[in-house]
């Protein structure tokens, strides 16, 4: 699933010679400052399906997984801190309930109910702890998680060699 079929420049190559299928080249925001070609759909350059199982997931289902993470660990932190608000705690508790999962199952229990998943880029296997830390604290900073390049993978994604996908 990882297996890219063709280097960006390649790509590039491939596109502004054309192809195939008859259709002008895409242009517009693939390039490095927002110009030349860009992919088909999101994943495209990195040999994902376009739609179904193993499509790049949408940033709709990674925000409500995102919001459901949230009030599930405010629920469990509220279980410990009653008849107080939990506060800071819900912190801690979000971040063991996002990156324990991600780091051995691939998925938070709001990617679970949403029918996502985070995937590793250079082959098979668990996420593993070092990604599901840096994916966990870097999305608590908001910033690096929302911003998405052409093929649908945000700063965290890029960093950490991951990719949220569709299950």
């Amino acid at each position: 699933m990882g297996e890219k079929t063709g280097s960006r420049s390649e790509m590039s190559s491939q596109n502004s010679a054309g192809d195939d299928s008859g259709e002008a080249p895409a242009e517009g925001i693939g390039g490095l400052f927002g110009h030349g070609p860009r992919p088909r759909w999101r994943g495209e350059w990195l040999g994902l399906p376009e739609s179904g199982q193993g499509a790049v997931a949408t940033g709709g289902r990674r925000l409500l997984g995102f919001v459901v993470d949230i009030l599930l660990a405010a629920l469990v932190a509220g279980l410990f801190t009653a008849p107080e608000l939990p506060a800071n705690w819900s912190l801690l508790s979000w971040f063991l309930i996002t990156a324990v999962p991600v780091a051995f199952a691939g998925f938070t229990p709001g990617m679970l109910l949403t029918g996502i998943w985070v995937v590793r880029m250079d082959g098979p296997g668990a996420v593993g702890v070092w990604r599901a830390v840096v994916r966990s604290v870097l999305t608590g900073v908001l910033i690096p998680a929302v911003i998405r390049n052409v093929d649908g993978r945000s700063w965290l994604d890029r960093l950490t060699g991951t990719v949220v996908v569709r299950r």
